[in-house]
């Protein structure tokens, strides 16, 4: 690729790597200020994607969008978060509407086929230049504040340059830009598996009840159970990565074998039919070491992937593209303002997988399964816990001193119960050990 600009060199303002969540909502939003922008996607929408649970916390994104009514269409309302445990004689439920900010008490499951394909479109209709059926094939960047050259080949194999003021990168879980500078990082705190599928005729709630997210623990992790509006139901496992190892059948074999280690779940899939490709996926946990650089800015998952247990990844992923279409703005209107726009990108990048993290360590130990079992309002902790599985960790809610409250009784009763807590801090210890670390 030719480092510096030429006659035959495609020019945009902001380049986006990635038509997913993050990447479509950057694209719509800077084409809505102006900007000339570029959406470079290796598929073409519609495509399959996993993660059909949104928070929320992503209601008001889609109103600023302007695509609310549309996700509404094709959306089953989901009002609660529901946790079943086998060491427990009961189902809890979370309602959304029990969070301290009343203003969004549902939010939606959604094929991701469908919703993916309305952001991109929204990202075209606000004068993003979309390209689809394109992968990005190399990025230099250009001294002293000149932006990138882009390289691209699309599926006919033609290959174009462009130059870019920035690029952003929501490739997703591909991490373009972060395996090119070497700034991905395996998550030595947190490692995990998954297996998934869609599933036809499953036991579902009943009534208003019908669209919850049931979330099943099992000896080996847990299993998400997702309602669609079609019909289907999105069932997966989140395991530890010593079980995925031991497959020696056909992924779906595998994943019906192992629905079968959760009776609750199992009951309600007993007449289901898998309809369509089980796929199996590893290396769950992930984060890069800054989430920006200098013409460049990292987005969803393409800075950080999450255990999946609270559905926060299309959350994290559009609120990343809000804060980085605010900070790219700045940067290529007041240049002199860029650094400071660029720490605040960065607090933003870095609180939501942090506020997340915090649980999704603990959401399999024995205390933390008690109290999500058991949930207590006192100092109102539950309406605190609430807030965030709706998403509410960014907004002007208060709930830090509640979720201190909160942490305060974990750790006094995880002290309490010193013997149980400390084999189970040594059992997950071996449990998040990468595949090539186990014998």
């Amino acid at each position: 690729m030719n480092p510096v600009p030429t006659a035959g060199t495609e020019e945009c303002d902001v380049l986006v790597i990635g038509g997913g969540p993050a990447g479509s909502t950057a694209a719509a939003l800077l084409a809505g200020m102006n900007h000339r922008v570029t959406l470079i996607e290796k598929a073409h929408h519609p495509r399959f994607h996993i993660g059909e649970s949104l928070l929320p916390a992503n209601l008001p994104l889609l109103e600023k969008l302007g695509v609310a009514k549309e996700v509404e269409a094709i959306g089953m309302k989901k009002w609660a978060a529901e946790f079943v445990s086998p060491w427990h004689d009961h189902t809890q439920v979370f309602q959304f509407g029990n969070a301290m900010d009343k203003r969004w008490p549902h939010a939606y499951q959604v094929k991701r086929a469908e919703f993916d394909e309305i952001l991109i479109r929204n990202a075209a209709r606000a004068g993003a230049n979309v390209i689809e059926g394109c992968k990005v094939t190399d990025v230099a960047f250009l001294p002293e504040g000149q932006g990138a050259m882009i390289a691209t080949r699309d599926e006919h194999g033609v290959d174009k340059t462009w130059h870019a003021r920035f690029v952003l990168d929501a490739s997703g879980r591909d991490t373009v830009l972060a395996r090119k500078l070497d700034i991905k990082e395996r998550n030595e705190k947190h490692n995990s598996t998954a297996i998934y599928g869609h599933f036809r005729n499953v036991q579902r709630n009943e009534g208003r009840d019908e669209g919850n997210i049931s979330i099943f623990w099992f000896e080996h992790g847990w299993f998400w159970f997702i309602p669609l509006a079609d019909g289907l139901t999105s069932i997966g496992a989140v395991t530890w990565p010593y079980y995925l190892k031991t497959r020696k059948k056909p992924v779906a074999e595998f994943l019906k074998d192992t629905i079968a280690l959760c009776p609750a779940l199992a009951e309600r899939l007993k007449d289901a039919e898998l309809v369509t490709d089980a796929e199996a996926t590893g290396n769950y946990s992930y984060s890069c070491s800054r989430s920006h650089g200098p013409a460049y800015l990292l987005l969803g998952d393409a800075y950080a992937f999450i255990d999946p247990v609270f559905s926060s990844g299309v959350m994290l992923a559009m609120n990343s593209a809000f804060a980085g279409a605010e900070a790219v703005d700045r940067c290529l209107r007041k240049p002199a303002q860029a650094a400071a726009a660029m720490r605040r990108f960065d607090r933003v990048m870095r609180k939501g997988p942090r506020e997340f993290s915090w649980f999704i360590y603990r959401v399999t130990n024995p205390t933390m399964r008690n109290l999500f079992m058991g949930p207590r309002n006192v100092f109102r902790m539950e309406e605190a816990l609430l807030s965030v599985l709706a998403g509410d960790v960014f907004g002007k809610t208060r709930i830090g001193p509640h979720l201190l409250a909160f942490k305060a009784l974990y750790y006094g009763m995880s002290m309490l119960h010193l013997r149980r807590t400390l084999s189970a801090w040594l059992q997950r210890k071996r449990n998040i050990r990468p595949v090539d670390a186990i014998g």
